[in-house]
């Protein structure tokens, strides 16, 4: 197998410390902008791609094994978007790294012919590992591609999934937690993206989780807690993974607010899916821009 380096820039670039968290934090700037204008173009999943967007710049633009020109590289990684409709978030980061043209998503994101919609589909878009939509169902895929993986012996891949909170409830999730540690996947990495509201309502009034990294220990996972919007300590987790060799499966329990950023979203239920007028999004980036900047400051 021919290797496949990481992704980001900044690696490439050698940046370390402080200037690589800065170069991350600006990309998943970029990352919002670009979904708050797109938004303003179609209705989309806002909320659910806002709280997912630090912990996806960093996964696709600095973590991921990924060569945009050879997607089926055997040597890659690969990403399976259980939280199905996080895919916009994911086609621009994917763009960011060369996958395509920003421009090609505004102009085909929900069209009759687009490779872009509210779900990934991988029919139409070489860069879809797996077709997603249907919650709950992406971590038994991912735990069949790492044990796949493992039989073919491919030590150095790792299969990483993007989860949602409210699909834990889902028994399709469970079976797979059970497999994974079973079958000792410690190639695989889940990532929950843990911001506590679902479609209609909180988790806790709909399918109470309680501790949800704790029950993953129990079940015998490798569980590590983490803030989803600190791009440093992002960094740091998945720096200090163990290798794809380990016994365990991985969970990185991403505690993040649905709508990050953007002050009227964030934390309610109505933002799972919106459209923004052009005067709503132009408020919002200007919003954005102001705290990062505040942020650079500081920093």
């Amino acid at each position: 197998m021919e290797p496949v380096q990481g992704n980001a820039l900044s690696r490439k670039n050698g940046l370390t410390g402080i200037g690589l968290i800065r170069s991350l934090e600006k990309a998943a700037l970029e990352i919002r902008k670009n979904l708050l204008t797109l938004c303003e173009q179609q209705v989309m999943h806002i909320g659910g791609d806002l709280s997912a967007a630090d912990v996806m710049t960093v996964l696709w633009q600095y973590q991921m094994k990924y060569d945009p020109e050879s997607p089926k590289n055997e040597a890659r990684d690969r990403f399976v978007l259980s939280k199905g409709h996080a895919a916009a978030v994911t086609s621009f980061n994917q763009a960011a790294i060369g996958c395509y043209n920003v421009a090609d998503i505004f102009k085909e994101y929900a069209g009759d012919n687009g490779r872009f919609a509210m779900h990934s589909c991988n029919l139409i878009n070489p860069h879809v590992e797996v077709s997603t939509g249907s919650l709950g169902h992406g971590l038994p895929v991912a735990a069949g591609l790492a044990q796949g993986l493992k039989l073919k012996g491919n030590t150095q891949s790792r299969v990483y999934v993007v989860m949602g909170d409210g699909e834990q409830s889902e028994g399709s999730i469970w079976e797979a937690i059970l497999n994974a540690v079973h079958y000792k996947l410690g190639n695989l990495v889940g990532i929950l993206d843990c911001n506590g509201l679902g479609f209609d309502g909180t988790i806790d009034e709909i399918t109470a989780l309680g501790d949800i990294a704790d029950k993953y220990r129990t079940f015998g996972w490798n569980v590590t807690e983490v803030d989803g919007h600190d791009m440093g300590a992002l960094v740091d987790v998945f720096d200090h993974l163990p290798p794809a060799t380990f016994d365990k499966p991985t969970l990185i329990v991403c505690h993040t607010v649905k709508g990050h950023g953007v002050d009227y979203m964030e934390n309610q239920v109505k933002w799972h899916a919106g459209r923004l007028s052009a005067e709503n999004r132009d408020a919002a980036i200007a919003q954005l821009e102001k705290a990062y900047a505040q942020k650079w400051e500081v920093q």
